[in-house]
């Protein structure tokens, strides 16, 4: 059953009339041509998919348009400021933080959520936070590496 859904997306008041009941990926990639959210598992398992909710990593694969009427959305296309790339997403390049690119977002994503949380992560949390995040090229260490160095240049002030 299409249901009016209003939201903020990247900063900006969105407003579509959708099946509520289909998944935020879909949305975001067909109806709003955001393709950075990756469909991959499509089980919320690898962490392709990830965008921002309301300041916490979700995986949009699994998650009904309903759910984020009146949220705040970011996706990897909103990261950037004013065509600046975010320090994480300059972090990744730096330290050549991925092979293929089909995970990146979700990482960068994800790791953004967590310094949200915690501003200064040891490398344990670091590790523990993206846990669930999978690459099948192996660029986790790089990935790792690029955290590190954004919280380091961040200083643990993580805008936005």
């Amino acid at each position: 059953m299409k249901e009016t859904i209003q939201f903020r997306l990247n900063g900006k008041p969105t407003k579509l009339a959708v099946d509520s009941d289909r998944m935020l990926l879909w949305v975001l990639r067909t109806d709003l041509s955001l393709t950075g959210a990756k469909y991959s598992c499509g089980e919320g398992f690898c962490g392709a998919c990830t965008v921002i909710v309301n300041r916490e990593a979700v995986r949009s694969c699994q998650t009904p348009v309903k759910t984020i009427k009146g949220k705040d959305i970011i996706t990897i296309e909103g990261l950037a400021k004013d065509g600046v790339l975010h320090p994480l997403q300059q972090a990744f390049v730096k330290h050549d933080a991925m092979q293929c690119g089909f995970c990146t977002s979700g990482m960068i994503l994800t790791a953004y959520a967590l310094l949200l949380k915690n501003p200064r992560p040891t490398l344990k949390q670091i590790i523990d936070g993206m846990d669930d995040n999978l690459c099948r090229c192996g660029s986790h260490t790089r990935v790792l590496q690029a955290i590190q160095t954004a919280a380091e240049g961040m200083k643990g002030a993580v805008k936005r």
